[in-house]
This record gives C-alpha cells, structure tokens and sequence, in this order.
C-alpha cells in the first residue's frame, strides 16, 4: 500500500480544480472560468486497493494585490512542504508563459518530486504543437521531470496519471477512512456553492469582490435550514447582487438551493442576505471573519 500527499500548483484556470473533481468522480470543488475560483486549499481523497492520494488543491498563483491576493497565494506556497508529490499544472495547449516561469523559480525549486501535468491537450489538434509546448515547459527546471499529457474535462489519461502519482508515493497506510472523500464540512461546501452561483451569475468586478459566510445551518432529519449572507465592497455591487425585484439574488439562491439539495439526498431552505463590508479584501480582520487566515 502506498499513501501520501500529492500538491496541485499552477496558474489561475490551468483545470486544477476540474481534474481534482474528474479523478474524484464527483464535484467536491467548484469550477469557473473565471479566476480566484478557489480561494482556500482544499483536500480530496483517492482510495484505490493501491493505497490512497490526499490531493490537495490550491488557489491558483498569480502576484498578489491585496490581502486576500497574499492569502491566496501563502495557500499555494503552504501546500508544498508538507506534499510527498507536487502536480505542476500547466495548459499544454499553449507554451510556458511569465506566470509558470515565476512558479518554477520562487515555488518549485525543491527537492520534492514533481510531475508536470500539461492539461487541455484536447484543444490543440496538431502533435507537433503540442510537442513544441511541452519543450517549453521541459526547460523551466534544470532536471528531467516527467510529463504526463491530459485532458481533466474529458478524463484523458487521467488513469495514466494516477499511475504515476502512485509510483512516487511512498509506502504506508491510508491517512483517512476508505469512504472519506473530503475534509469539507457542509458549511464549506454551502458558501462555495453559493459563491460559485454568483461567479456564474455575475461579471466584472463583482466575483472578486464577494465573500459568503453561513450565519447558521440546521440540520433536520427532513430538510436543512440554511441562513448565509452574502458581502460585498460597495453599495452598486450590492444592488447587481439583489437585481431588479430581487431577481439576482433569487437566482443565485435558486440554483444553489437546487445543487444542496442533490447533495443532500433532502429538502434545503435557504435564505440569502446582501451586505455591504467595504474594502474587506484589504482588511485582516474581515478576512479571518470570512475564514481567509492562515492555520496555524
């Protein structure tokens, strides 16, 4: 048996979050296309008569502008050290640019071993393209690393990945229960969703600018009761938030009512508030409020 810790690093919207839940077989991370999707790190875990990978994905790594851009980018750099295995995530269907070039230098030079993972190789149908692409990642470290070639939206070698995760690992036993998939409490995954919603329903500014909190959840043997308020920087994204007749905010909650419910096998209410908490990305304290601080 094999088990260990195994990093995915990369760009913001390099799919690290789309291949944790295509490995996984089910959504336990939300996925957007725009960036700062994920803001905390967040485990998932594989258990295969193998032995068992904790992945652990990260806030994707770019120069930070705020407190909240310091605190996405210390989730990144925190997940290294502990990893036995560090997915290096990059989009193969375009050549390294300035952002894997600095994760390279400032992030990944470590004696921790490392894979490089070209996804979307899908979108690129000439070969030798992708061939071109995968030259300029080779040259970003001074040591041979191995290159698997992926898709994380359709599942291409995603076996084969798997494969090469195991073969790194080191031998023990599982660190967690067999039928674990993740540390998320429903909490968690409650102001996720909701977040995910808004940066569905949403653009421009306002998806960077909202935080999610649960004021309270009541669970009950039919139906869960959910009260969670949604924040914002200024009065105008409060009132993009709520829409015309509250049409923005019942959308929201609407849709992410709809996915609680399949993820609870049972009824959920919800109800959703706007608050306006300005500037709070640059504030500390609203920051550990939120749950964007460090553990210790």
């Amino acid at each position: 048996m094999k088990s260990g810790f195994t990093s995915i690093i990369g760009r913001p919207n390099v799919g690290k979050s789309t291949l944790l839940n295509k490995i996984l077989g089910q959504k336990i991370v939300i996925t957007t296309d725009k960036a700062q999707t994920t803001r905390k790190r967040i485990k998932g875990i594989l258990t295969t008569d193998e032995g068992q990978i904790v992945f652990v994905d990260t806030p994707g790594v770019h120069k930070p502008l705020n407190k909240l851009g310091e605190f996405l980018l210390d989730e990144a750099k925190i997940s290294i050290p502990d990893a036995d295995l560090i997915l290096f995530l990059v989009d193969g269907s375009e050549p390294a640019g300035k952002g894997d070039k600095w994760i390279a230098q400032n992030l990944l030079q470590t004696e921790i071993p490392i894979i490089i993972v070209m996804n979307k190789v899908d979108k690129v149908k000439n070969p030798a393209q992708i061939e071109e692409n995968l030259l300029t990642y080779k040259t970003l470290f001074d040591k041979n690393l191995p290159i698997v070639k992926i898709s994380a939206k359709t599942g291409r070698n995603i076996d084969t990945l798997i494969k090469n995760i195991f073969k790194k690992l080191p031998a023990g036993a599982p660190l967690y229960p067999e039928d674990i998939v993740t540390e998320e409490t429903m909490r968690d995954v409650t102001e996720e969703i909701i977040r995910e919603k808004i940066l569905i329903n949403t653009s421009d500014e306002i998806p960077h600018s909202v935080a999610v909190k649960v004021e309270n959840y009541f669970e009950q043997e039919d139906i869960d009761k959910i009260y969670a308020t949604i924040f914002c920087e200024t009065k105008s994204q409060k009132g993009i938030l709520i829409g015309k007749g509250g049409s923005m905010l019942k959308k929201i909650g609407t849709e992410a009512r709809l996915e609680l419910e399949q993820i609870t096998e049972k009824k959920v209410y919800l109800e959703l508030n706007v608050k306006v908490e300005k500037d709070w990305r640059k504030k500390q304290s609203a920051l550990k409020t939120f749950g964007y601080e460090q553990e210790n």
